[in-house]
């Protein structure tokens, strides 16, 4: 993967226009022992990539992840490749232990990929309320009952720009 950071940096602007998340993007790349990072390739082109952060509920023992970000490069939005590479990362996790998904996002979208819109665990900062259902999460196989509480983080996620518009 070190071949492609330049291509990875690159697709975040041209997919986020109005965010600049290289700062979290560097942070969670370095954090390579708390985060899993995929990429999709088509035809050898670097296309998307996604990263998910180990995470766990406080007070609560079980093995978490946060999905984000996740990045597809404009001209191939809309033709499955971030679904592909979101589902290839709920079957690692899922196959390394992980146990329930979160994700801050479009609930139409993930819907798609079987969020469901998360009560019962919080994430580190309140979110505004025209965010309504963008608070997600995806329970794997092998799950043990629902928990409760607050999400805890790595710091490069403690950052309250990150969960406001």
């Amino acid at each position: 993967m070190p071949d492609d950071l330049a291509v990875i940096e690159s697709l975040y602007p041209e997919a986020f226009p109005d965010e600049d998340l290289l700062p979290l993007l560097g942070e969670l790349l370095r954090e390579s022992s708390t985060t899993l990072s995929l990429v999709g390739k088509i035809g050898g082109l670097l296309v998307g990539h996604v990263i998910f952060t180990k995470c766990h509920v406080a007070e609560s023992a079980g093995a978490d992840a946060l999905l984000g970000p996740l990045a597809i490069a404009p001209a191939w939005q809309r033709r499955g490749m971030g679904s592909t590479i979101v589902r290839a990362g709920l079957q690692r996790l899922e196959d390394a232990g992980v146990t329930q998904v979160y994700v801050l996002g479009d609930p139409a979208y993930y819907g798609r990929l079987g969020f469901k819109t998360e009560m019962r665990v919080t994430p580190p900062y309140e979110l505004p309320p025209e965010w309504v259902g963008a608070w997600q999460s995806q329970t794997l196989t092998g799950a043990a009952k629902p928990r409760s509480g607050k999400l805890l983080l790595p710091r490069p996620w403690l950052q309250p720009a990150l969960w406001t518009p």
